[in-house]
């Protein structure tokens, strides 16, 4: 029988040589990873300094670097991940095939072309590398898991494995404590009950999310999970944030962004508020009571925030007088307050002369989206991420109060931002693996319900095939992001961390709806099926919170120094 056609896991002592299979694997990968920076380090090198102008001109270069480091990391976390459930006696053989499948797929792209994208396929000699650099990988240990840890027969036997064990919530063991699996199962039932019936009509209907989920949210504590207790919230850690993120957005990426808003608005006012501010702020937040939104983006200016143009004056009395134009502000309507980053230093052209304010303002409705005076705007239509929808906003000396200057201080809004990026993209990654499972969810339930030639379509090996590579993908995608929360709640820089588990989840996300609505075909196409909605929602997710050029912009960036 040939090798290919029984998975590594099958394989007694192969099985029990597995992890060492891993963690021989990322000595080589670690060192490529190190001759590759120094490769694309002196390629935008001038005069002694890593130069910006020269990292856009090696752009495919310097944007790889920042996906193979991801790829080297997501492979760390999945080895760190498979090492935690064996010492707890948890590794089965769903985790192993899941493992090796991983390490398969992910070590044979590293070695001959890295999927940035459907178009874009990052090559070894991208970064530099020379056939040489790449012997590491050619070893024969490592050898055996590129040519059979991703075979049609291991990925045949995870999908059978997935079919035996439909009732379990995640395909394979988390890998989290169980605490944060009771959360998970709570609002897993919770979104059964209360998105998934509904979701699709929402959508379809282009509605806001009721009041009455809002506010059952609000009773299970979605707006104030990782608030301090001190300010009424539950003073979780940012795993569990990724968690409920996770389910909701698995229901329906609007209701598992509603916490989003809130997150955002509070870690600005935790980083960057005075003691008054908290006070007055964060338990509102907490409640739900105060539904916020973040008022950023200029139609000209996209992710170039240093370049806004939106401006505060202080008047006479000390408050401040808003004029300017906003785009893309997600849950603008019906909200009580407003993060609006504005110019408020004359003469400055960068993020140096911006400010943040807690603009509060009165809630409206589709019908009167704006009340107050000095605020007007309009619903921008959307394919997907729908919900909440999306406005315009426009200040005509809209008036905030001057003790809503955040920090009482001009000139600190860009760096208060910054301080939230890793909470966001943190998030954000657990929303993608959230619509990534609804991808999976769909694309199973239909492969095994549509009857083609006789049988039904998870028979077909290429259908099985992108249903194993959607949960494994999922997991190398759910380990990176709690390994950023991880970071994070241990009070250490992750930025670096966040970004990739965002850049990797968005791409993991786009990638299950666009295989689940093949597996559906025709019908895939078809509004009134679910998979329509989710590729749509999937497509955001490599947009927002920092467009993926962007997100490996920043991480090339910090790669070298």
């Amino acid at each position: 029988m040939p090798r290919d056609a029984q998975p590594i896991a099958a394989n007694d002592v192969i099985l029990d040589g597995l992890l060492s299979l891993g963690a021989a694997a990322l000595v080589p990968v670690e060192a490529l990873l190190e001759q590759a920076r120094l490769r694309v380090a002196a390629m935008v090198t001038v005069d002694g300094r890593i130069s910006g102008p020269a990292i856009e001109e090696n752009q495919t270069a310097a944007h790889g670097l920042a996906w193979l480091a991801t790829y080297v990391e997501s492979l760390r976390q999945m080895q760190a991940w498979a090492m935690r459930l064996t010492e707890q006696g948890k590794f089965g053989e769903v985790e192993q095939l899941i493992h090796q499948i991983a390490f398969g797929e992910y070590l044979s792209q590293i070695a001959g072309g890295i999927l940035m994208n459907q178009s874009e396929i990052l090559r070894p000699q991208d970064l530099g590398l020379l056939p040489e650099d790449l012997r590491g990988l050619a070893a024969p240990d490592i050898g055996m898991l590129r040519q059979e840890g991703n075979t049609q027969a291991a990925r045949l036997r995870l999908v059978a494995l997935m079919q035996e064990r439909r009732a379990e919530i995640t395909v394979g063991n988390s890998g989290l404590d169980d605490e944060l699996e009771m959360i998970r199962e709570q609002f897993r039932r919770y979104t059964l009950d209360r998105v998934i019936p509904n979701a699709h009509e929402w959508h379809l209907k282009d509605e806001l999310i009721p009041m009455g989920v809002i506010e059952e949210l609000a009773e299970m504590g979605v707006f104030g999970l990782t608030i301090p207790e001190e300010f009424g919230g539950f003073g979780l850690s940012k795993a569990s944030m990724c968690v409920v993120s996770e389910e909701l957005s698995r229901g329906y990426i609007g209701v598992g962004s509603l916490g989003t808003r809130s997150e955002i608005a509070a870690e600005l006012i935790l980083a960057g508020g005075t003691e008054a501010q908290k006070e007055k702020w964060l338990p509102g937040l907490a409640s739900g009571e105060i539904l916020p939104t973040a008022v950023f983006t200029e139609p000209n200016t996209g992710s170039d925030l240093g370049a806004l143009r939106t401006r505060a004056v202080k008047d006479a009395n000390g408050d401040w007088i808003i004029k300017g134009n906003k785009t893309w502000i997600t849950h603008a309507a019906r909200t009580h307050v407003m993060t609006v980053l504005a110019r408020t230093i004359p003469d400055t052209t960068d993020y140096r002369g911006l400010s943040m304010f807690l603009a509060e303002k009165t809630p409206g409705d589709d019908a009167n989206p704006f009340p107050d005076a000095g605020i007007s705007g309009g619903e921008i239509e959307v394919l997907g991420y729908r919900g909440m929808k999306e406005y315009t906003v426009n200040f005509d000396d809209f008036k905030v109060k001057g003790e809503n200057l955040l920090g009482s201080e001009e000139g600190q809004g860009f760096k208060q931002l910054m301080q939230t990026f890793e909470s966001a993209r943190i998030q954000t990654a657990a929303r993608a693996i959230g619509v990534a499972q609804a991808a999976l969810d769909e694309g199973m339930q239909y492969a095994e319900d549509r009857k083609q030639f006789g049988k039904s379509l998870i028979e077909f090996p290429r259908v099985a095939s992108k249903l194993a590579m959607m949960a494994v993908e999922i997991m190398i995608a759910r380990q990176l992001t709690y390994f950023s929360a991880w970071q994070k709640d241990h009070d250490r820089r992750c930025d670096l961390e966040a970004g990739m588990a965002k850049l990797l989840g968005a791409r993991v996300a786009w990638a299950c709806a666009d295989n689940a609505l093949q597996i559906h075909g025709g019908n895939g196409f078809a509004l009134e099926y679910k998979i329509s909605r989710i590729l749509c929602d999937a497509r955001i997710l490599n947009i927002f919170e920092g467009a993926a050029e962007i997100q490996a912009q920043v991480i090339a960036r910090r790669l070298l120094g």
